[in-house]
């Protein structure tokens, strides 16, 4: 039997799109906590070029960066497959993922590092990929169809993180009167079981991300 840990910490979403991707396709893992404060030295041997979580290591080998480990993790075990069999939806899911991550998450986390003004830019270039993103959507119950595919998972951070995020720092832009499909998404997606049993308590992350973006040296 194969042996699968995951080297993670609970406030990360690039961990929780593993744990999501290992939970889709019924892996039993070891979860592995890790202090980013204080790292481990087995996880700077696991992963020694970028120092930092999520790492995969399946029977003895090391694979980092969550979306290699999601496919990774979808190559090696073929049931309930989270990309397309056809390659050019392969593709363009591979492609929404990426915008996702370099246009989406980038701009929200300009808006958490950002005050007054420049805070107001940031929401409306935020606001321009969220809208972008929501097009793509359209009348599809998740970004994968009737099921959860690749780019959900990219998004997972939109799923749960924004929305206390969003109260953390006493800020509304992903809002049902702005973006009524997205936000119909983040319920579908927030209310599957699958994906409960990998959301970190809501309490505990919101009491964390109030106190560093409240901090006046807070620094991402």
């Amino acid at each position: 039997m194969s042996q699968v840990k995951l080297h993670g910490a609970f406030y990360s979403p690039f961990s929780g799109r593993v744990q999501i991707a290992l939970r889709l396709k019924g892996v039993e893992y070891e979860y592995v906590e890790e202090d980013l404060a204080n790292k481990s030295d087995l996880l700077i041997e696991l992963n020694p070029v970028h120092k930092k979580i999520p790492v995969l290591v399946h029977n003895g080998k090391p694979i980092s960066e969550s979306f290699v480990i999601v496919e990774y993790i979808d190559e090696t075990w073929k049931e309930n497959p989270i990309l397309p069999q056809d390659p050019y939806e392969r593709a363009m899911a591979r492609f929404w993922a990426q915008f996702v991550d370099e246009k989406c998450n980038a701009a929200i986390w300009g808006i958490i590092w950002s005050r007054g003004e420049e805070r107001e830019k940031a929401i409306e270039e935020a606001c321009q990929h969220l809208k972008t993103l929501e097009n793509e959507l359209k009348d599809k119950k998740f970004f994968g169809g009737e099921t959860i595919g690749l780019v959900d998972i990219a998004a997972n951070f939109l799923g749960f993180w924004v929305g206390i995020v969003q109260e953390a720092i006493d800020v509304e832009f992903l809002t049902k009167e702005k973006f009524p499909i997205l936000c119909n998404w983040t319920e579908e997606f927030c209310n599957c079981d699958v994906i409960k049993e990998t959301l970190p308590p809501k309490d505990k992350l919101f009491g964390m991300f109030q106190s560093r973006f409240n901090a006046p040296s807070w620094k991402y």
